[in-house]
């Protein structure tokens, strides 16, 4: 099991808030940094310092980092054009040596799209819209020669197919999600990694046993599978109170939907993941000011999971 860092910057981080937590995450020797790709503070609180765009974080991380691997979690298909976005992650991908990550969803949080002007069209639709940014880009990765592409949203002609990303034959993609139909589909057919997020344990399996059964369906091998939880960590009962109150939830609740408790009820929880099948755990950060968290997590929970 690798533990990565998943953060939330919305709700109030500036770009050096996110360099220093992606540094100690590098330092402390987790697997990953990665972050939401919101334009809006979700909930009550004060809006500032305003949102940061996740590529553009991310292209100055991959210059400030060395080892961590980066990416979304997820980046949505509403607020970018499929080809260049493609090439936003392939030179992001460049610059960090090959450790991107493209996690690419249908966009689902209608206020950000009025605040900022983006059209939030049906579901329907949005889901459409994946699927074929998922064809252009990846096809845009892959093609040898001129790439056309003619869909219904998104029509490309004779792109000359560049950059390309540094890592081959692609920057890994992440779809995540728990949709019954549509996103297993999308998963076999795109994916390398399916991610389930903030779902109970017993959710999160069956979510897995649905996209295992649609990559048996496609003919391919089952995706990596990974799940994502807020994380509530303290040495005592008092530690744990004081950090749930500090993102606004109540220690009982975050034991039932998410990681909270001694770092051994964190390690014991991670245990029914990883038997359900996960490989990897995006542990949601909610304060980014407290580094010290992480540093109990990379010191009483990291060499229990990893070893296991």
């Amino acid at each position: 099991m690798k533990l990565r860092i998943f953060t939330e910057p919305q709700q109030g981080a500036s770009y050096d808030d996110q360099l220093r937590v992606a540094q100690a995450a590098e330092r402390l020797g987790f697997d990953a940094f990665f972050r939401s790709d919101h334009y809006l503070r979700m909930g009550d609180g004060d809006p500032a310092p305003g949102p940061t765009d996740a590529w553009i974080t991310l292209a100055g991380l991959a210059r400030e980092t060395s080892t961590i691997r980066l990416g979304t979690l997820v980046s949505a298909a509403t607020f970018r054009l499929p080809g260049p976005l493609a090439i936003s992650v392939a030179q992001v991908d460049q610059m960090s040596g090959g450790r991107v990550e493209l996690g690419l969803g249908t966009g689902w949080f209608e206020e950000e799209h009025t605040a900022y002007g983006i059209p939030f069209p049906s579901l329907g639709e949005r889901f459409e819209r994946l699927e074929e940014q998922l064809e252009v880009v990846t096809g845009l990765w892959a093609a040898a020669k001129p790439f056309s592409f003619e869909g219904a949203h998104y029509r490309l002609a004779d792109s000359p197919a560049l950059p390309k990303p540094a890592q081959r034959p692609r920057p890994p993609v992440i779809i995540g999600g728990g949709g019954a139909k549509r996103t297993p589909r999308l998963v076999a057919r795109f994916a390398d990694e399916y991610n389930v997020p903030f779902h109970l344990p017993e959710d999160t399996a069956a979510a897995f046993d649905r996209v295992r059964r649609a990559c048996d369906d496609a003919g391919r091998e089952t995706v990596l599978l990974s799940a994502a939880q807020v994380v509530c960590a303290g040495r005592d009962e008092a530690e744990v109170a004081r950090r749930a109150a500090n993102i606004g939830r109540e220690v009982g609740e975050l034991r039932v939907n998410g990681l909270a408790g001694t770092p051994q009820e964190i390690v014991d929880k991670i245990g029914r993941f990883a038997e359900m099948g996960a490989e990897r755990l995006y542990l949601q950060v909610l304060d980014m000011h407290d580094l010290e968290h992480l540093e109990l997590i990379a010191a009483e929970v990291l060499p229990h999971v990893s070893a296991a």
